[in-house]
């Protein structure tokens, strides 16, 4: 990992607690596995006040593209779950992909569990928008 660590911004963080608080009634098995590892690892988790954050880390509104070893390509927008979309490429963080990249680099590589089996990813790129979350949102 380029920073050792996943990185979260502090709104962020909160939010995602409240969110995988949530959702441990989920009844999918690989569902449950990508926000239990998620969870695993905001344990160690860097959290930054907002303008503190690195430009090339993965965030919520971030456009992200990502590649697999075996030479998949995905770009993709990462969502709150009301604002997804998947056929405009918005994917909630809820979703396996989803939970995958919050908190990477551009560059870093890891591996994750989805439903087809473990796949090691890289993050290529990353595009920052400055649309804000609304942390006291009903989910």
């Amino acid at each position: 990992m380029k920073y050792g660590s996943l990185i979260i911004e502090k709104k962020e963080y909160v939010l995602l607690k409240r969110l995988i608080n949530l959702t441990g009634y989920h009844k999918d098995d690989t569902f449950k596995r990508s926000v239990g590892k998620l969870r695993e690892e905001m344990e160690s988790a860097q959290i930054l006040d907002g303008e503190d954050m690195p430009k090339d880390v993965i965030r919520f509104n971030s456009w992200v593209t990502i590649t697999s070893e075996n030479g998949w390509h995905k770009k993709f927008k990462l969502v709150m779950p009301s604002k997804s979309d998947v056929r405009n490429n918005h994917i909630s963080i809820l979703t396996p992909m989803g939970a995958s990249v919050i908190g990477y680099a551009q560059g870093d590589t890891y591996l994750w569990e989805f439903p087809s089996g473990v796949q090691q990813l890289t993050i290529e790129h990353i595009e920052q928008e400055n649309e804000p979350i609304d942390i006291n949102m009903v989910i």
